[in-house]
């Protein structure tokens, strides 16, 4: 699913919840500037999609249509085919990833993160009979999916044999957190981004 898609579905979504959203408040959801959502706007009601009525003191109302409300299901089945393919994809990598670790062995794995992908490691871990010690993040959280939480600094006790990061975005920071804190750098599993 493409950025426009998923925008157009997350417009539509708000303004059937709420035809009386303002552009500001749709543009801060978006994270994009007020004019483009104005633009956006203009468009979904150029297809058809949203009905734009001017109400007293300078109001304005969004009323999806017929064609916009078949549109939101079109782009939320679109949208749930991609997360469910996105899902699978990052599956494998980690089971790819940790085909390295016999769980047999007794191997032990901390995940750096604590976002969607670390539930996935998670996961996948648990069902390849691999220990999760913990979650490494910069957090104040105590605990993620019934396991501790640390910060980078005081991981020094933990014992584990591999760190798996899942912070996608900034791994190689994460890497040197980890290094600087004394693990070493072979024990450190990067997980790449979807080609």
């Amino acid at each position: 699913m493409d950025l426009q898609g998923q925008r157009d579905l997350l417009l539509l979504t708000e303004l059937e919840r709420d035809g009386g959203a303002t552009q500001r408040t749709l543009a801060l959801k978006l994270g994009v500037a007020l004019g483009l959502t104005n633009l956006y706007l203009k468009r979904l009601a150029q297809k058809g999609s949203i009905k734009i009525t001017a109400i007293p003191r300078n109001r304005t109302r969004y009323a999806l249509t017929p064609q916009g409300l078949t549109e939101k299901s079109r782009l939320t089945k679109q949208y749930m085919q991609y997360s469910l393919s996105y899902y699978r994809e990052m599956r494998g990598r980690l089971k790819q990833m940790l085909t390295c670790l016999d769980g047999a062995n007794g191997h032990r794995v901390a995940i750096y993160g604590t976002n969607e992908l670390a539930e996935l490691a998670y996961l996948s871990l648990r069902e390849m009979n691999i220990d999760c010690v913990g979650f490494i993040d910069e957090s104040s959280r105590e605990s993620f999916l019934s396991c501790p939480v640390s910060s980078p600094e005081r991981i020094a006790g933990w014992h584990f044999d591999q760190v798996l990061i899942t912070d996608l975005d900034h791994a190689a920071a994460c890497e040197e957190q980890l290094v600087q804190s004394g693990v070493p750098r072979e024990k450190v599993l990067r997980l790449g981004l979807p080609g």
